[in-house]
């Protein structure tokens, strides 16, 4: 399909992009393996040891099982691709990228479809397959049965494909190349946005403020506290915009509103109430409010001021026994708390003995909690603001180059929506990834408090997602052996947590598909029904957005083996779990509707341990196997049963990855009349 191919207009550009830009950095070592990141293409991945790197054009990168390249067993690639234009600014995902890509894998000779599910994390979207199809072209000459893992992404005009490819069936890297895969992360800077620039946004913007600690007079270092710094979140690097001296008062203490104003209060230990001040960036003009904050308390002053998701404005006093909440709207002033609450926590010990920095900087995040900055070493501290609760632990950041000095907190969003934490530390300003906790400096200066809310703003155009509450789910009803379609057969599905009677029978295409208005999350067991066949699976896992997955009926035959998909038993003993009810329910199902229908059960173990007393183990789990069928009624002498212990392997034993695949229970056909 188009989709699917390359054009040859995005090469061009990516060459250029290539030509113009520095290479991808080679592997790091990591507990996992080996890191690749490749910035300019705006990934990072994690391989795993023993596995080689091939570079190639147009942000195409491959890695292999080595050592040889054109004997590899499997591979895994990762390419960048441009978006047509008529695409570059959709949410694919709504556009029906999912049908799309399912029809295609429908369409290749003998396709089974194991997975495929979309998710949208926001700032872009993704779609994960897993399917298995007939290759012609493949080696060895003659063409294999092909299994195919992969990802794919979209953000800002461009397509990620990560893709592993390897035999269907065993395979001793699956595993491993399923870890390649989950390890994908998007990273910043990327290639540019090929997207329109978003619509304006409503409230906050991006910019964030510090008042500056210290300037310059006469060659001469002296106190400020009344200049304020402007930044922006998108690159706080850059040069400030300098408001010099723009409050008539020095301060500790500043918060920006939702209307993109600052608000400030005098650092002065009046222990009076205080006026809070309001200066507009925008036009430079300010002026005071009619809020009146309370007395500060004797010895205290007004240290650090916030803002919540909701747009209200907080200031804390230096010890931070006092918080101070305005609401914009109302002009209502009333104090959160008149006690510390972290004098509630386990470690304050730690914190409040006599001669400790303050932990009263505080910024807020968006699920309504208030974080703290201890200033002795810029470690977190985090109070939820609804239940006053303290959080049970201190959350170090490792990276912070010296101690003492930490005197604003502040959370933002970059361009890409990335949490990141800005600390004003001793001597410079310190960036702190939320998700890596890597710290970084960006600027240098002494600032007293640190503003913005960008955290919380909503675009335009933006309105909350609707809870989920189906999860639309196709597939088709499939021969196992052929991979041919069964249109005749019936399907049932029902919540396992639910009555057998509370089941809904879907009706089938001519192609034998369905699609089925799954709730997010749930588990299903399926009845199958058609004569001459039996399920592979029985229990269907439902995922949290649309997705697909074909369900496979195996024909019977005397001689026709099957295992016996999630039937399970605790570890080294006989007893049955009930995950494994389901499977042996239809298997008692299919037994009660073919009466002539006779089986001979067959238990397998792997090689770990005695071989004499895996073969009792396999023994006594065919015996609780053929108890749980005789009393759903089939009569004893239809069924028969062999313990093989490890004697007929279906995977290699020599890791647990394969190992495990030989750990069944299967059934023989033996008769059928």
């Amino acid at each position: 399909m188009r989709w699917f191919g390359h054009l040859a207009w995005g090469k061009i550009w990516l060459l250029l992009l290539l030509l113009a830009t520095p290479g991808p950095a080679w592997a790091q070592s990591n507990a996992a393996g080996q890191t690749y990141t490749d910035a300019r293409g705006g990934y990072q991945l994690g391989y795993p040891t023993g596995w080689q790197v091939m570079p190639g054009e147009n942000h195409r990168t491959t890695f292999y099982v080595g050592p040889d390249w054109e004997t590899t067993p499997a591979t895994a690639s990762i390419s960048l691709h441009l978006l047509p234009d008529a695409r570059k600014a959709l949410n694919l995902l709504q556009a029906g990228q999912l049908d799309s890509v399912w029809r295609y894998v429908a369409s290749l000779p003998r396709a089974r479809v194991y997975r495929l599910e979309e998710r949208d994390e926001d700032h872009f979207q993704e779609l994960r397959y897993d399917y298995a199809y007939d290759d012609a072209t493949a080696r060895p000459a003659g063409g294999r049965r092909m299994r195919v893992l992969g990802r794919r992404l979209w953000r800002e005009g461009y397509e990620y494909r990560l893709e592993y490819r390897g035999p269907d069936g065993p395979d001793p890297h699956r595993a491993a190349a399923q870890q390649l895969l989950a390890s994908l992360r998007l990273v910043n800077p990327g290639p540019p946005s090929r997207r329109p620039p978003p619509p304006p946004p409503q409230g906050c913007d991006d910019k964030f403020y510090g008042i500056a600690a210290l300037r310059i007079n006469n060659d001469t270092w002296e106190d400020d506290c009344r200049t304020i710094h402007e930044f922006s979140s998108l690159d706080p690097a850059q040069p400030p915009v300098i408001h010099r001296r723009v409050l008539p008062f020095q301060s500790y203490a500043l918060a920006k509103g939702f209307d993109n104003c600052l608000y400030a209060v005098t650092k002065a230990p009046t222990n009076a109430p205080e006026y809070v001040y309001r200066y507009n960036p925008a036009t430079r003009q300010g002026g005071y409010t009619s809020w009146q904050l309370p007395a500060q308390g004797s010895g205290g002053v007004w240290i650090s001021g916030g803002t919540d998701d909701r747009g209200d404005l907080y200031f804390s006093t230096s010890d931070g026994n006092l918080l101070v909440r305005v609401n914009p709207a109302s002009s209502k002033v009333s104090t959160v708390w008149s006690t510390d609450p972290l004098r509630k926590a386990r470690y304050f010990g730690a914190l409040g003995f006599a001669g400790a920095g303050t932990h009263a900087n505080f910024c807020f995040d968006a699920r309504r909690m208030l974080y703290q900055v201890y200033s002795t070493d810029g470690s977190l501290l985090r109070i939820n603001i609804d239940t006053r609760q303290p959080a049970p632990d201190i959350l170090p950041l490792d990276g912070l180059p010296e101690r003492g000095g930490y005197s604003g907190i502040l959370l933002q969003n970059d361009e890409f929506g990335n949490r990141r934490l800005f600390l004003a530390g001793p001597k410079a300003i310190y960036q702190v990834d939320m998700e890596t906790k890597v710290v970084a400096r960006i600027r240098r200066g002494v600032y007293t408090d640190l503003a913005g809310c960008n955290l919380f703003r909503k675009t335009a155009t933006e309105e909350p997602a609707p809870a989920p509450v189906r999860a639309p789910w196709r597939g088709r009803v499939l021969d196992a052996v052929t991979l041919h379609p069964l249109p005749r057969a019936g399907l049932r599905l029902r919540p396992v947590t639910v009555s057998a009677r509370a089941d809904t029978a879907l009706a089938l295409t001519a192609g034998g598909a369905f699609i089925f208005p799954a709730r997010p999350a749930s588990l299903y067991a399926a009845q199958l029904r058609l004569p001459g066949y039996v399920p592979l699976d029985t229990t269907f896992a439902a995922a949290t957005g649309p997705y697909a997955q074909d369900v496979l009926l195996r024909p019977l035959g005397v001689g026709s083996t099957l295992e016996l998909e999630n039937v399970q038993f605790s570890r080294g003993q006989g007893e049955l779990l009930t995950t494994s009810f389901p499977a042996l329910d239809t298997l008692a199902t299919l037994l009660t509707a073919s009466p002539g229908l006779t089986i001979e059960l067959r238990g397998h173990t792997d090689n770990v341990g005695d071989p004499q007393k895996n073969v009792e183990l396999s023994q006594r789990r065919v015996a609780a196997v053929k108890a749980y069928l005789v009393k759903r009624g089939v009569a004893p002498g239809r069924i028969s049963g062999v313990g093989l212990g490890g004697s007929e392997p279906r995977a290699s034993n020599a890791q647990e990855n394969t190992r495990r695949l030989n750990r069944r229970v299967e059934f023989r056909v033996t008769g059928v009349q």
